[in-house]
């Protein structure tokens, strides 16, 4: 069983000597690729055609690092303008799922912008189940790093947002996300189908808007936010979406308390819960722009790639 090698592909507004400067610079390459946390020139003798070897170091948690040694070289093609980075790296290390592997960089300039791809592949430890944890979830999660750190890359040359600044953002918006779909997925799985008789039911029957109809408006409700939660984890890049709920957990709480203006003095209010799911709402829509995507990305080799 050999699995296909990772291949990624990206297009980027910048001068080829700037990305092959942040390419070819270990204290620039290590802090937008998330596949490495360290990366170490070793002395290159002084032979122009033999290889730089380089060291590498990877953060894996819970104290734990990977680390091997690799080797670059540089080819130029002064026709087409081309540069290519040949590479081979491998690790002795039996922790290391990648045991060696090779692969390349190509910069194809054109006009102002510059096409960069990536092709690479390895071998892997641990036999069959080595292979098939690869296939499974390391390969498509070592890919998706590749493609999100180009796209990193792109937006530190174009809009110069250095990568720990897109690092931040990516973390504010994706816990903001996280925890805004959470309390919708709970406020509508929760109080409104599973346990209505603890609180909801009751505040839909003071506000004599559904007489007798109260439990069903209570799981259409429930079902509306259960939609709302999905709907914006699938679209969490589009600003809109948190400026329509934003305006929706003010209407829904407001409508509530002047049916009920009693409603208002409870310690758990539904005011109590609008007002953060708001921050949580701004919070996130404010952190979509120019966040890193792997999608922007070619992850498979087109004609034009390959020629």
């Amino acid at each position: 069983m050999h699995n296909k090698p990772v291949y990624v592909e990206t297009e980027i507004a910048a001068d080829i000597e700037a990305l092959w400067l942040h390419t070819q610079s270990p204290d620039l390459h290590q802090q937008w690729d998330l596949r490495f946390s360290e990366i170490a020139y070793l002395p290159k003798p002084d032979d122009e055609g033999l290889p730089q070897r380089f060291l590498y170091r990877t953060r894996i948690g819970f104290g734990l690092a990977v680390s091997g040694t690799g080797e670059t070289k540089a080819i130029f093609h002064k026709r087409s303008g081309e540069r290519t980075s040949t590479l081979r790296f491998g690790s002795g290390q039996q922790i290391s799922l990648i045991k060696e592997g090779s692969g390349f960089w190509k910069y194809r300039p054109h006009g102002d912008r510059v096409t960069f791809l990536t092709q690479y592949d390895y071998e892997t430890r641990w036999g069959a189940a080595g292979q098939w944890f690869d296939r499974i979830v390391f390969r498509p999660m070592f890919g998706y790093a590749t493609a999100w750190s180009f796209d990193m890359l792109r937006i530190w040359l174009e809009e110069r947002i250095p990568p720990s600044v897109s690092i931040q953002r990516a973390i504010v918006h994706y816990v903001s996300l996280t925890m805004l779909a959470v309390l919708w997925l709970y406020e509508g799985i929760v109080p409104k189908l599973l346990y209505p008789e603890y609180g909801e039911l009751a505040m839909l029957e003071q506000l004599g808007w559904f007489t007798g109809l109260e439990r069903i408006m209570l799981q259409l409700l429930g079902a509306g936010e259960i939609v709302i939660a999905l709907v914006t984890v699938r679209w969490h890049r589009k600003t809109s979406i948190f400026v329509w709920q934003s305006v929706l957990l003010l209407l829904l709480p407001l409508g509530a308390i002047l049916g009920n203006p009693t409603i208002a003095l409870s310690p758990f209010n539904p005011l109590t819960l609008s007002l953060p799911m708001i921050a949580l709402a701004f919070t996130t829509a404010l952190t979509t722009r120019q966040l890193p995507q792997a999608s922007r990305c070619l992850r498979k080799p087109n004609d034009r790639s390959v020629g």
